[in-house]
């Protein structure tokens, strides 16, 4: 996760390996998810119809195919939709270049990459300190101005420099395993979550307006802090339960330090004594190996299933455009320039978050392309990718639930923008 310099960009580590590995296996990728999205849906009607004994003994099989209804129609459905778009069967409305064809050669691929290494390296990040120490130092920060765990912020800083889909998995397996609670899990998925600067970047380029990244990240940034600070505060995430998945068998307590101790002495402390007992090589990859399978075939089928189908609803039906219309007379009088153009990039967003930037590129008013692309950044929920996660996930929040949360943030973070605009342009 340290961030360094490479060919030009600032990324980390993980970004690399997975951009290596798609570079090497790139005619091959989208054949490998199609073979992993089947086998998943073949595997969970096996155990669903045979219950073999032996699968009901090893609970992480048990969790990975014995999965509700709801989630056994996504696969089904995510497995029809893969074989569909990678032979160019049945309707175009599903296989195109634009829906399950995107996702499948474009997002899949990536995917599988970044769950390959950040999966294998998950355990690094969880079972050797650094949370329980960054826990201890950001507790402070957190917890009145998020109302957040301090270790929070390791997974707000690995979406940050990476993608978000490794600080939605870093959350869901923390949540698993006893450190956040329900309310807690679903406010850092839905609020920290955020798009890496690296996509960030493409995502301005795309509407003609790379040369300002940077007063446009620094809008994102402070909308996205602000949107971070007002959505945990007010439903539906304020009535999330504070009850854990499961209850921690240790005692681990980031916020009450014992007398003779100070925040970094604490933090090391806890820090030192959840590294010692990770000492078992095995141990390391068996658990890496787990969460690459647990990413694999319980994230992409929901993440084909979802994201297609999303994907044609925005493409082939004028729905998020009708949703969009409210949005126009609040654009006229916030004096935002082709203001019907940008309010259907509004909701857009929430089936892919690069739709808007390019429906918006074709927008002639710089001020209008640099809004649509802001807010596109910052409404975070977009269920191509990390939508599609979250529900693939234990986080405990409901697909209606994240489009209360993504109108709230478009909501929460288009004045913010659009007074930037103004002040820029």
């Amino acid at each position: 996760m340290i961030p360094i310099s490479y060919k030009g960009e600032i990324t980390i580590p993980i970004a690399i390996l997975s951009g290596f590995v798609q570079d090497l296996l790139a005619d091959f990728l989208p054949q490998i998810m199609t073979a992993i999205i089947v086998l998943t849906l073949v595997g969970t009607i096996f155990v669903k119809l045979v219950k073999p004994k032996s699968i009901d003994r090893n609970s992480f099989l048990l969790t990975l195919f014995d999965v509700p209804i709801v989630w056994l129609i996504a696969r089904i459905l995510g497995a029809i939709f893969a074989v569909m778009a990678l032979f160019q069967w049945g309707p175009e409305a599903v296989w195109s270049e634009n829906t399950g064809g995107m996702l499948l050669n474009d997002l899949l691929p990536v995917l599988f990459a970044v769950f390959l290494f950040a999966g294998l390296f998950l355990p690094l990040l969880l079972n050797f300190g650094l949370l329980e120490l960054f826990g201890t130092l950001l507790t402070k920060v957190m917890r009145p101005i998020f109302k957040l765990p301090g270790r929070s912020s390791v997974d707000c800083m690995a979406s940050w420099l990476g993608d978000g889909t490794i600080g939605v998995l870093l959350t869901s397996k923390q949540y698993e395993e006893g450190f956040y609670t329900k309310r807690e899990a679903a406010v850092i998925g839905t609020s920290f979550s955020v798009v890496s600067i690296t996509f960030s970047l493409v995502v301005i380029s795309q509407v003609g307006l790379g040369h300002m990244f940077v007063p446009f990240y620094l809008t994102v940034t402070v909308a996205g802090l602000v949107a971070a600070v007002i959505a945990p505060r007010i439903p539906p995430l304020s009535r999330k339960e504070d009850s854990y998945y499961k209850e921690q068998a240790e005692a681990y307590s980031e916020d009450k330090i014992p007398a003779g101790h100070n925040s970094f002495s604490w933090g090391l402390t806890q820090a030192l004594e959840r590294a010692s007992k990770s000492r078992s090589v095995k141990d390391f990859f068996t658990s890496g190996v787990k969460n690459i399978l647990d990413m694999w075939m319980g994230v992409a089928p929901i993440v084909m299933a979802l994201g297609t189908l999303a994907l044609i609803v925005a493409e082939y039906t004028p729905f998020f455009q009708w949703l969009g219309m409210p949005f126009i007379p609040l654009l006229e009088w916030m004096q935002v320039p082709e203001a019907k153009a940008a309010s259907e990039t509004l909701v857009v967003g929430f089936a892919d978050m690069f739709l808007p930037s390019v429906i918006g590129a074709g927008i002639e008013s710089e001020m209008t392309r640099f809004i649509v692309a802001s807010v596109s950044v910052t409404q975070l929920i977009y269920m191509s990718e990390v939508g599609g996660l979250l529900l693939g996930s234990k986080i405990p929040v409901s697909f209606g639930e994240l489009f209360i949360i993504f109108i709230q943030r478009t909501l929460i973070t288009l004045p913010i923008v659009v007074l930037a605009a103004h002040l820029i342009f």
